[in-house]
């Protein structure tokens, strides 16, 4: 038995920021952010909506497209670092506007890796034959964690949700996850970080003043990291199934800058036409970047059934992971 994906949604803003709206905000300009990540725009969540709003809406599509009430859900797995609050989890609001019942509910942080990380999850609870009807969300409102006067980071970061329904496949399927790989070094945790607002830095005045609750990047060290990462992830999701970069027939990468992507793709050796790319609409939407694809590449009708899809992402921590899945 395997754990297939039984259908996909996703959720945006209806607010696009585009790069000649940045360039009246901070010293920047459409050809300059073009040029060093690909991305044309991106979208930011409005004013009194929240990161279970976003969530839910996908959440629900991902359950229409799998053909399933949301009452059937045993579990919904939200991967976030930008909750509505520290406690309780976004799972569980989602959960209430869903109407999924009493089902599991539980979020995890893996940043920009979360869906895979929760994927993997949902895989072995799906195995082991503890829960049948899972729901992965990944989900960043990252517009509200971003510091809006540095070009470096405020640039790249876009908001939006993406979902799948995972179930087990019927005897004699032959499509479902064949293998996911995780991995985590959090020697590189000081690269990509927001310092304030935990038990090191709780809140205060000064924490605010100071800037502290704004993510921070070391962008060239990210951009090495990522692409060695990515790069080994995929191949080991290959080897481990005994299949080669011939036989994939689509690459949904971390849409993080397109840059990234180009050198994971020379790298392993898939041509770049290969990988679904979207980048330019929705800029680094961290978790929700690969279920966003997927659902985008299925409902295009760019990926099919039977089609060999491979995944990767990297994200703070650093962590990694990737997936190997036949759709």
């Amino acid at each position: 038995m395997r754990t297939r994906i039984a259908g996909t949604g996703k959720a945006v803003p209806d607010k696009v920021l585009t790069n000649d709206d940045l360039s009246k905000m901070v010293a920047t300009s459409d050809a300059w952010i073009r040029e060093r990540t690909g991305i044309g725009e991106r979208r930011i969540l409005e004013e009194g909506k929240s990161t279970s709003d976003l969530a839910a809406e996908a959440g629900r599509k991902a359950c229409q497209s799998a053909e399933i009430d949301p009452k059937e859900l045993d579990c919904i797995i939200v991967a976030t670092i930008s909750p509505d609050m520290p406690m309780p989890a976004v799972a569980v609001t989602v959960q209430q506007k869903i109407g999924a019942g009493t089902c599991a509910a539980f979020d995890l942080s893996a940043a920009c890796a979360g869906f895979i990380y929760g994927m993997s999850i949902a895989d072995s609870f799906i195995k082991n034959g503890q829960f049948k009807k899972v729901l992965v969300i990944g989900v960043e409102i990252l517009s509200r964690v971003v510091d809006w006067t540095d070009r470096n980071t405020c640039v790249l970061f876009g908001d939006g949700a993406g979902a799948a329904v995972f179930v087990p496949t019927a005897a004699g399927d032959q499509r479902g996850i064949l293998s996911t790989h995780l991995f985590a070094d959090g020697a590189g945790m000081k690269y990509l970080n927001i310092p304030g607002g935990g038990s090191i830095e709780p809140p205060s005045v000064k924490s605010v003043e100071a800037g502290r609750h704004f993510v921070k990047m070391e962008g060239k060290q990210v951009f090495t990291n990522a692409v060695k990462n990515l790069s080994s992830a995929a191949k080991v999701a290959l080897e481990a199934n005994g299949k080669t970069t011939a036989d994939v027939d689509w690459f949904v990468a971390h849409q993080a800058n397109l840059r990234i992507i180009e050198a994971v793709a020379e790298r392993v050796q898939i041509p770049l036409a290969k990988f679904y790319l979207n980048i330019h609409k929705y800029g680094n939407t961290s978790s929700a970047s690969i279920p966003i694809a997927l659902d985008e590449a299925l409902r295009e009708g760019k990926i099919k059934p039977g089609e060999l899809v491979l995944m990767a992402a990297l994200g703070a921590g650093l962590s990694w992971g990737s997936a190997l899945v036949t759709i």
